[in-house]
């Protein structure tokens, strides 16, 4: 196809940070980290190899806590010791030309007991996740919950003293902070739970010593995106309702973008099946105007970029650029893209183990083509 010349616009986000392109990379799990959370050069070969061609990379979840670690070979940002590492990270991102962004979050009730001090995993309130063998967590203090906003301020500190251009913030894919504004999981009867509005009051408090940290210690402007998940399956859960407000007070913080974690960019809702308007669009339609929305989910060809880019300005490649690293610099050279992988191309791919036999064992997440 000739060059779809909206994927390659160039685009800037209200902190005044420009990015060269509407496309990014989606922050994936990719448990390469050392066990002490410190970057891998492994890890760090895998980012550059895939840092080419985005706009931005936006890292795998990195814990800001302790108690937050929720994946094997996670990425840290919990401890002053480990900037030095992120600071490569950033520099390699750097290198090959896109921003870096690291994702920061805790993963409360999600996080496997063994990886966090005392097997002592915490939530919103004493609720297990609904999934198989599911620990009950306990219920987060006041004092817990204090200290865990004055954790994320303090891991974008270290965002900041590492060089990268931005943190995202993870609210979503079940994690602490969508716990606490998910009715199933939070089932508190003070500040920090309650009706929809009272949900909102702990991730609105970790945005604000984001921005505090940012307004203090920054020189530079730096990005603050906030991802999140619209639906919830659970009864009681979030519904889209509880979303379109959360996004309208949301639209109001100043963040740089909302990202809606999909697994179909035009899915609609999973709770209502008589729905047929796409989530993304009620959301666009909702605070386009107010907040850069991305989106994310299935987006395999530049013909699915065009589409997406016509609804939301800014979109992230996830599983495409496990399959194909060099995605936008192809697409910007007339070049065809790899749409699955062989299992023979592991080394030129930089997908180094335990991630390559992790991705695989998933059935079908990864497109594969079995025929050398």
């Amino acid at each position: 196809m000739s060059k779809p010349s909206i994927i390659f616009d160039n685009y800037t986000l209200p902190s005044g940070v420009e990015l060269k392109n509407r496309v990014l990379m989606a922050p994936m799990t990719n448990f390469l980290s050392n066990e002490d959370g410190s970057v891998s050069r492994k890890e760090l070969d895998y980012y550059m190899r895939r840092s080419g061609g985005v706009g931005a990379v936006i890292t795998a979840c990195a814990n800001v806590n302790a108690h937050g670690k929720g994946f094997e070979g996670e990425i840290g940002v919990d401890r002053d010791e480990l900037t030095a590492g992120l600071s490569m990270l950033a520099d390699g991102i750097h290198e090959k030309g896109a921003k870096a962004i690291l994702q920061i979050y805790h993963g409360g009730r999600m996080c496997p007991p063994h990886l966090v001090p005392n097997e002592d995993i915490v939530s919103a309130s004493a609720v297990p996740a609904e999934r198989e063998n599911a620990k009950t967590p306990r219920e987060m203090t006041e004092e817990e919950i204090q200290q865990t906003i004055l954790d994320f301020g303090e891991a974008t500190r270290r965002a900041i003293e590492a060089g990268f251009d931005g943190v995202e913030i993870h609210g979503a894919n079940t994690y602490l902070l969508q716990q606490f504004f998910s009715p199933h999981s939070n089932r508190r009867g003070d500040q920090w739970g309650g009706n929809v509005r009272e949900r909102m009051n702990f991730p609105l408090a970790v945005i604000e010593t984001v921005k505090s940290t940012v307004a203090n210690r920054a020189t530079e402007p730096f990005i603050i995106g906030y991802r999140l998940s619209p639906e919830e399956r659970e009864e009681p859960g979030i519904t889209i309702d509880d979303t379109l407000q959360f996004v309208d007070v949301l639209a109001g913080q100043g963040l740089d973008y909302l990202h809606i974690s999909l697994s179909q960019f035009n899915q609609s809702s999973m709770r209502d099946k008589s729905a047929a308007t796409p989530v993304i669009e009620l959301i666009q339609e909702r605070v386009g105007n107010s907040i850069p929305v991305m989106g994310v989910g299935s987006l395999i060809t530049p013909e699915d970029i065009e589409k997406s880019l016509a609804t939301v300005p800014l979109v992230s490649l996830g599983r495409e650029l496990l399959v194909e690293p060099d995605w936008v610099e192809k697409v910007e050279n007339n070049k065809d893209i790899r749409k699955a992988m062989k299992l023979t191309q592991k080394e030129d791919l930089l997908i180094p183990e335990p991630m390559w036999t992790n991705i695989l064992s998933v059935p079908n997440w990864i497109p594969v083509d079995k025929e050398e």
